[in-house]
């Protein structure tokens, strides 16, 4: 999984490819659901859709890969407490 840090911003973002495999670059906060069908298709909070090659069960390591991360980068706050 690639976790980049954008210089100046601080961001940190999860790396999807479509389903026509563009890149895709997603902040994982916006995931409402997701869904495997047999495409995995992942429905953000504004209701938009969008279809990815990788696995549901992969999409979702990497959400908690990434938010470990940043749990990670935060002194005091270790993942363990955070259900992670």
């Amino acid at each position: 999984m690639r976790i980049r840090r954008y210089e100046g911003e601080g961001r940190r973002m999860i790396h999807l490819t479509r389903i026509n495999h563009a890149p895709l670059v997603l902040n994982s906060d916006l995931i409402e659901h997701i869904e495997a069908t047999p495409d995995t298709v992942i429905t953000l909070t504004n209701a938009q859709k969008m279809m990815v090659l990788e696995s549901a069960d992969e999409v979702i390591r990497r959400v908690i890969e990434f938010r470990r991360c940043i749990l990670n980068s935060r002194p005091g706050v270790p993942a363990s407490e955070a259900g992670l």
